[in-house]
């Protein structure tokens, strides 16, 4: 179906001299649906220039059902043929998955490169992979989807060079050897997959201790640029769909001078293939170990209370649904008047906090928040520690905060410390003494 060389995006999302041409084509089941249509063919428009193509022209068809063979009519296929041919569009891009079969058949009269919205979002993250976890992960999620659709792109193969008897037989033989060699290809990738995932995890064990904030949210809406204006990470912060890929994490320093590890994770978005989440487990992990969810969205865009709802559609896939979470709402600074500010007041009366992380807007608020969160597990306790037991004061002074320090006449430290009920049991255990609270 695909020739995977045409839709290798460029750097910066150009090539060389300019932007590819491409039709855009979207199928309205519904027509009071119409509206979103539009909004989904603009975000599938900005897909496009990530991986270096520009819409010139979108096609859209009402339809009961979608066609099983070419997911649209068979005339709306002719008039995407005749546009292609008229704009010397390099290719025609669909807003929804199309199965094997329906991209060769598409092709078979477009005579055009014809992919999807997922082939799009695969080719993006391959060409903005960087660490070798993420380069892993995309490789494992595009030979997947690549791998039903191996027969389009060997019969497009025999077609450009004459077809004929013996050129059938030798385009299935590669056929059939490429297909072993994906296979191979994605076996030997989930084994590596498998052996960072354990890597992974061992590293979240050495930080079982700390408290965990994630940043979650769609694409661009601004977690990179949140996360500068908090700990000052320096991590890539474009106006542009999944500008980072990688988690990155650093410490974020509360008001009341405790520490917590901020992690920024990949952004989410709607349709987002199936298998991309299931590569990006390993990453997408951190959000399942943090204490604390940060849900970033974009509330200047049109359509953000939709972003909320795909975001959560992916939480719930992931099992994080039932983690302790924080809206914040971004980029308040481009809207104009109050009504926002009143309007997610009363949809998130207790859970909300409203920013412009490019301002510092409302930052410390969102700081403060997050000083609730963090100290809303955690007990006011005193406690007298002998002489012997050093190693529990230097471990309390790691895992609590010490609110007050005095001594006795016996020689004991008299601590009144604010801890969890987890790590006061872990200063015990590794102390190696039971620890004496004070009525």
């Amino acid at each position: 179906m695909l020739d995977q060389a045409k839709f290798t995006p460029q750097p910066n999302g150009t090539t060389p001299n300019a932007l590819r041409p491409a039709i855009a084509v979207g199928v309205l089941l519904d027509s009071r649906e119409r509206a979103a249509l539009e909004e989904h063919l603009d975000e599938l428009a900005l897909l496009a220039d990530t991986a270096g193509f520009e819409i010139v022209a979108r096609v859209v068809q009402e339809r009961k059902s979608i066609d099983p063979a070419t997911f649209i009519g068979s005339g709306k296929v002719e008039e995407i043929a005749a546009l292609a041919e008229a704009l010397n569009a390099e290719a025609v891009i669909f807003d929804d998955e199309l199965s094997p079969a329906q991209g060769r058949n598409l092709e078979e009269v477009i005579k055009k490169p014809v992919t999807d919205r997922t082939g799009i979002i695969l080719d993006i993250f391959a060409s903005r992979a960087r660490t070798k976890e993420a380069r892993t992960q995309v490789e494992l999620a595009r030979l997947q989807y690549i791998l039903p659709r191996l027969t389009g792109m060997w019969s497009h193969f025999t077609r450009q060079r004459g077809g004929g008897a013996n050129m059938r037989g030798e385009g299935e033989t590669q056929l059939e050897m490429d297909r072993r060699m994906t296979k191979a290809r994605i076996a030997d990738l989930r084994r590596e997959l498998e052996e960072i995932r354990k890597q992974a995890e061992t590293r979240r064990k050495g930080r079982e201790e700390a408290y965990k904030v994630s940043l979650v949210g769609y694409t661009n809406a601004g977690k990179s640029t949140l996360m500068n204006a908090l700990t000052e990470a320096g991590v890539l912060a474009e106006n542009r769909l999944f500008a980072t890929l990688d988690a990155t994490m650093r410490t974020l320093d509360l008001p009341s001078g405790d520490h917590v590890l901020l992690t920024d994770t990949v952004g989410f978005i709607r349709k987002l293939p199936t298998n991309l989440v299931a590569s990006f487990r390993s990453t997408l992990d951190e959000i399942l170990d943090a204490n604390l969810v940060l849900h970033v969205v974009d509330v200047s865009h049109q359509a953000w209370e939709e972003h909320v709802h795909a975001t959560h559609e992916v939480l719930a896939e992931l099992g994080a649904s039932d983690k302790p979470m924080v809206m914040v709402f971004n980029k308040i600074d481009m809207m104009d008047g109050p009504g926002t500010r009143t309007r997610l007041a009363e949809l998130y009366p207790d859970s909300a906090v409203v920013v412009a992380a490019k301002t510092g807007e409302g930052l410390d608020d969102l700081l403060k928040t997050v000083q609730r969160h963090f100290e809303g597990d955690r007990r006011t306790l005193q406690l007298r520690l002998l002489p012997s037991q050093q190693k529990a004061i230097a471990l309390l002074h790691q895992r609590a905060r010490v609110l007050e320090t005095d001594y006795d006449g016996d020689g004991n430290t008299l601590l009144k410390v604010l801890i969890t009920a987890k790590d006061l049991g872990q200063v015990a255990a590794e102390a190696g003494h039971a620890l004496d609270p004070i009525a």
